[in-house]
């Protein structure tokens, strides 16, 4: 898979240092350009991405931040009955617990639920972005109206059908 990346190496990166956020809240708003919603739709294998806008909520001690909010979309996906694109909207809620230290060492957390580091304290709200969008993508996507029909064996004729009676003696 080619990699479309911004100087981060990312598609879509926006790093926000959490000391510059106003003390115990603050707003984030990520919307990617053109060229970012045609790279993430490379990187995800899917026909197009666009309107593509995060709204974040941050909360707490810039030791242990909440973000909460929404990541929304309008993608092309393909079809997995039809085979056709179509485009459908996408909102995925975002909650993510963010924290500089590393609260569980020393300890057996592997079923834990344990807080993204911040990265020099910092969070990349692109790739927030991307990831909430990744997880609202549906991995079987459906053309609205389109159904699928299993195909049924029954008393129609197909190519061995002559063969299966010769077998069962009805010839």
């Amino acid at each position: 898979m080619t990699r479309h990346a911004s100087p981060d190496g990312f598609p879509l990166a926006r790093w926000v240092s959490v000391e510059r956020l106003p003390q115990g809240r603050g707003a984030v708003t990520v919307e990617a350009s053109p060229a970012e919603c045609a790279a993430l739709a490379a990187d995800f294998g899917i026909p197009g991405i666009r309107d593509l806008v995060g709204r974040f909520a941050i909360e707490g001690p810039t030791s242990r931040l909440t973000v909460t909010g929404t990541v929304e979309a309008l993608v092309t996906q393909v079809c997995t009955v039809s085979l056709e694109p179509f485009e459908a909207p996408v909102r995925e809620p975002v909650e993510v617990v963010f924290t500089d230290t590393d609260q569980l060492a020393g300890t057996d957390a592997e079923d834990a639920d344990i807080p993204d580091p911040l990265v020099g304290g910092r969070i990349d709200f692109g790739a927030l972005t991307a990831e909430f969008l990744a997880l609202g993508l549906d991995p079987y996507p459906r053309k609205p109206g389109i159904t699928f029909e299993p195909v049924v064996a029954g008393d129609e004729s197909g190519p061995f059908d002559k063969l299966r009676r010769i077998r069962d003696g009805e010839a």
